[in-house]
């Protein structure tokens, strides 16, 4: 009998643990082209499992919280102009938010010029602060780090 309710609680423990671990239906990549001898086009791509989106950069303040991408300051390099996002952007009345949101399903790429001094060799990095949601729920905010070498 004892074993039996030791077996029911390791059981439970396990089952416990599974569902308590975060689902993540986004997958990153980073990458780096140069353009000139001292500028880059970093690309930052987003690719989101079905039924979930991600929420554009540009999404209204009383919506869902928007992506945000920060580069990490680096006396190397500058960021020049506003990040670009680049995908298919859906746009439609939220009644969770009871707001017009902007988002990407399937995937999106941001893009991001930025230039270093003097041809040397650094990294550009930093974080994408994002949230994704499906028709039923919304996942916690998560961050996600980057660290792109520009050669």
């Amino acid at each position: 009998m004892i074993k039996k309710i030791y077996i029911s609680a390791v059981i439970s423990l396990f089952v416990f643990a599974a569902s308590a671990q975060m689902k993540n239906p986004v997958t990153w990549a980073f990458e780096a082209k140069k353009k000139t001898a001292d500028t880059y086009e970093v690309t930052i791509t987003a690719t989101v499992e079905k039924p979930w989106h991600i929420y554009s950069q540009n999404t209204g303040a009383d919506g869902p919280i928007p992506t945000k991408i920060t580069f990490k300051a680096n006396p190397l390099l500058s960021i020049t102009g506003k990040t670009m996002e680049k995908g298919k952007l859906e746009k439609f009345y939220d009644k969770n938010f009871k707001t017009n949101v902007l988002y990407y399903a399937n995937s999106v790429v941001f893009v991001q010029i930025v230039k270093i001094k003097n041809g040397v060799k650094t990294n550009v990095s930093g974080t994408v602060d994002y949230m994704v949601c499906d028709d039923e729920q919304c996942l916690p905010p998560k961050k996600q780090s980057f660290d792109i070498k520009l050669l």
